[in-house]
């Protein structure tokens, strides 16, 4: 799997930007589900990790990171929005804030309209009726289920899933506890290799999927869609609201 170092460098990095990247991977390390690319160094300006050796993404590697990545879920946050146990604080997903809380909310759709996605949009200064609606419907809890807080990557892109002989190994965090969804979601946001072979693993190894939760997709995809659009603008911002629409 691993083939040397890597080291990743930002000089004038954001106090605690690579101790909270650090913190994720060892977090999602300790719940002993899908590999994580290990921590041989982090300071202030830089990160250095495991190197992985590259490989095709084989139906068999793509269900076996489902099983695995149920696995790193199940080993549960002590509630939505808290970051890594040994993390600083803060948090990032991209070079965009990720907000963490020290404790828990009153709900997860609460928590989801105001922390991830009010947050994003209003920094990108985005505001549109279907948005609104869709936070009103998240905080009356009309999309909360039972399922406690899972262990998330946070910020699972296809970039971020690297393919090696050995299977998946995960790369770049950004760990806090939260939805099921949120990670089966980004899969789908940018494209990942055999997703549905992922989903399907998945789904058939968690005990705590929403009914219908295919259909929730893109409820989920509208919090990294919102932190581009914080980013980058613009068609970030129409596709946010697009996708809005479909839950206002």
């Amino acid at each position: 799997m691993a083939v040397g170092t890597f080291t990743k460098t930002r000089r004038g990095a954001p106090e605690g930007f690579f101790a909270a990247e650090a913190a994720g991977l060892r977090w999602l390390a300790d719940a002993h589900g899908v590999r994580i690319a290990r921590v041989h160094e982090v300071s202030r300006d830089q990160l250095v990790i495991d190197r992985v050796e590259p490989a095709s993404a084989s139906p068999a590697a793509a269900e076996e990171f489902g099983r695995l990545l149920a696995r790193t879920h199940d080993a549960g946050a002590a509630h939505f929005g808290v970051g890594p146990d040994d993390g600083p604080g803060v948090g990032w997903i991209g070079d965009a804030p990720l907000l963490l809380r020290s404790q828990a909310p009153a709900s997860w759709g609460g928590w989801y309209a105001q922390d991830r996605c009010a947050f994003h949009a209003e920094r990108a200064g985005l505001a549109d009726p279907a948005l609104e609606r869709v936070f009103t419907r998240l905080a009356a809890g009309e999309f909360d289920d039972m399922a406690p807080p899972a262990r998330l990557h946070g910020d699972l892109w296809s970039g971020n899933v690297l393919w090696s002989p050995d299977g998946v190994v995960l790369i770049d965090p950004a760990a806090h506890g939260g939805h099921r969804l949120t990670d089966l979601a980004m899969l789908a946001l940018f494209g990942t290799p055999q997703l549905s072979r992922i989903h399907a693993a998945y789904a058939e190894a968690s005990e705590w999927l929403p009914d219908g939760w295919s259909d929730l997709i893109g409820l989920h995809q509208l919090h990294p869609l919102l932190v581009h659009a914080d980013l980058f603008g613009g068609s970030y911002a129409r596709q946010a609201v697009e996708v809005a629409r479909r839950y206002a």
